[in-house]
């Protein structure tokens, strides 16, 4: 199992600087009222260092009252200033949120079904909760927080330097650690914190693997060999989180003595200056609060850089997804190398032909072909079955048809043009995959029609219900078509859930389906009620089925028997049949000559 691909440093970087550049106004507003914040916090030092050089000259009860007054204005101007800084950088927060979950969104959608299949859905489900979690904490809190921190350290330390420059100096002295122990950091927890999230996805891979095929798991008495799993992934999961943990117990330590260090010093060396006439009291005074006062946005600023760096690695992995390619193992990322370019107008556009392979061959794995030179080129409005012995190549032909892989040589075109060279609603509107999966989504009846064509009316989705033998059952559910379905809605048996499914399609008209025996989840005289009723539907449109019952086969135009990667006898029904080749083999067994075969 390959995990899914994870983004360098630098486009992690770029990528978050076109986001913050995405909204200019709001992120200058959240700058400039923060620096209005930190402004006004600043007075109230410079107001007690006055009074305290007041003292000297005894006019202490007017100064008093006048410097009481001013901290209390600029206290009130300051808490004003900051709610509304929080306010604005929330917006952006969330601003750059919802932009980053849409292209996510789309990140993931555009990933080819081969990808997923070989990385697993533990990796790509933990991509799609635990780091968008993560990541929306840390857009929410962290750069909102980053950014007061910063701001209010910088305006801090220029007030210092106007206080006294000699009364700065003394801050100077845990730089240097700061910087060293920050960059000892800053090398080692991007990593550990990816190797965390790595180490989390294999615990969701595992677990779910093992809630899906829990029955399976029971029946072979593999409950033992499963907890070892889950027991193995979770020790490296401690371990990695046993890293990150060190990196902190270290780095933490450093902060905090660098938060200690300079309010003493600045207490010692300041004294000395007053001793030696080169500062006033009250500047000595003022320069204490200030460093006092920097210690707090400083230590925001690096407990949440750690923040950050969780941050980071989500986003690393949440980018990542876009990189994954379109090929499956080794053999067919090279095929995918390199990308075809984008038609133009002046291209040639495809015809009206239907989807063809012309000797194509594929392999998972370098030095296993799949398949070995096929050649399939169906007849516009024509069905084909393709049959064969399990494992013989039959699915995977059939996902080369509909464009989820891609050939290692040869081509898979649709009127003339390759698969590849077709933009994705082009293809969509070529062809279309059916397979024994089928989903509900959380919505109406309509809106899990309607979502392959969003503006489609009432009575074409009551069409395509009525093409599915699914009208009457629908018009029967309390709301109709309006009945909320999915999680939380109204439960559906799984032959309503697949004819959902196949109203869906029969909306989305594409020009050619791919039947991966659509149908074969639903009990047989169901299924066969709904391959009549889809018969008219069909009629017209060519069809690749791959057929898991001969009955299937029997109905088609003509038949392709598939048998380690090859295509071994192709015909119709009666001519294979008098061939007495493999497919009359099968068919007699099926229709229980012999003994009992089901193909898969």
């Amino acid at each position: 199992m390959t995990a899914l691909p994870v983004a360098g440093r630098a486009e992690v970087r770029r990528y978050a600087r076109l986001l913050v550049r995405r909204h200019p106004r709001l992120l200058v507003g959240a700058l400039v009222l923060h620096a209005g914040a930190a402004v006004a916090g600043l007075a109230a030092p410079r107001l007690l260092g006055g009074l305290i050089e007041a003292l000297t000259t005894g006019a202490v009860a007017a100064t008093v009252d006048r410097t009481a007054l001013a901290i209390a204005g600029f206290l009130i101007g300051q808490a004003v200033l900051a709610r509304y800084a929080h306010v604005a950088s929330a917006r952006l927060g969330e601003q750059v949120l919802a932009g980053l979950r849409e292209e996510f969104v789309d990140r993931v959608l555009a990933v080819p079904l081969s990808t997923i299949e070989r990385s697993g859905t533990g990796d790509l489900l933990t991509r799609t909760s635990r780091d968008v979690a993560v990541l929306s904490k840390s857009v929410r809190f962290a750069v909102p927080e980053t950014l007061i921190a910063l701001s209010t350290a910088i305006f801090i330390f220029g007030a210092l330097l106007l206080v006294g420059p000699l009364l700065a100096l003394p801050c100077l002295i845990v730089v240097p650690l700061l910087w060293a122990g920050t960059r000892w950091y800053l090398r080692r927890a991007p990593d550990g914190y990816l190797a965390e999230n790595a180490a989390y996805s294999q615990i969701t891979d595992g677990l779910s693997e093992t809630v899906e095929g829990a029955r399976t798991v029971e029946a072979l008495r593999r409950q033992r060999q499963r907890r070892r799993r889950t027991d193995t992934d979770i020790g490296r999961q401690y371990a990695a989180e046993r890293y990150t943990l060190w990196l902190r117990t270290v780095w933490f330590p450093i902060i905090e003595i660098g938060y200690v260090v300079p309010v003493v010093a600045t207490l010692v060396i300041g004294g000395w200056f007053y001793l030696q006439g080169w500062v006033g009291l009250g500047q000595v005074t003022a320069a204490i609060l200030y460093v006092q006062l920097l210690a707090d946005p400083l230590d925001r600023l690096l407990n949440w850089l750690d923040e950050l760096q969780l941050g980071a690695a989500s986003l690393a992995r949440i980018l990542g997804v876009a990189d994954a390619g379109p090929g499956v193992g080794a053999a067919a990322d090279r095929a995918a190398a390199t990308p075809a370019p984008r038609r133009s107008a002046r291209d040639p556009q495809p015809t009206a032909e239907p989807v063809a392979a012309r000797d194509v061959r594929f392999s998972y794995v370098d030095g296993h072909e799949v398949l070995r030179g096929v050649t399939l080129v169906p007849r516009p409005g024509e069905r084909i079955a393709i049959v064969g012995p399990s494992g013989a190549g039959k699915s995977t032909l059939g996902r080369l048809l509909a464009g989820v892989l891609q050939p290692g040589t040869g081509t898979v075109t649709a009127g003339g043009v390759a698969l590849a060279d077709l933009r994705p609603d082009e293809l969509r509107a070529r062809v279309a995959l059916v397979t024994q999966e089928h989903h509900v989504f959380i919505g109406t009846v309509r809106d899990n029609i309607a979502m392959v064509r969003p503006g489609a009316t009432d009575a074409e989705v009551r069409e395509a219900l009525a093409a599915v033998d699914a009208l009457d059952w629908v018009a029967g559910l309390p709301a109709g078509e309006a009945t909320v379905i999915g999680a939380g809605g109204h439960p559906l048996g799984p032959d309503q859930a697949q004819q959902l499914a196949l109203a869906r399609l029969v909306l989305a008209d594409p020009q050619t389906l791919v039947l991966d025996e659509a149908t074969s989840l639903i009990d047989p005289r169901a299924a066969r009620r709904m391959e009549r009723s889809l018969a008219a539907v069909l009629h017209g449109r060519t069809v690749i089925a791959i057929a898991h019952r001969l009955f299937s086969a029997h109905d088609a135009d003509r038949i392709a028997v598939v048998d380690d990667g090859l295509i071994i006898e192709f015909g119709t029904h009666d001519e294979l049949v008098a061939a007495d080749g493999s497919y009359a083999a099968l068919w007699r067994a099926w229709q229980g000559h012999a003994e009992p075969v089901r193909t898969a």
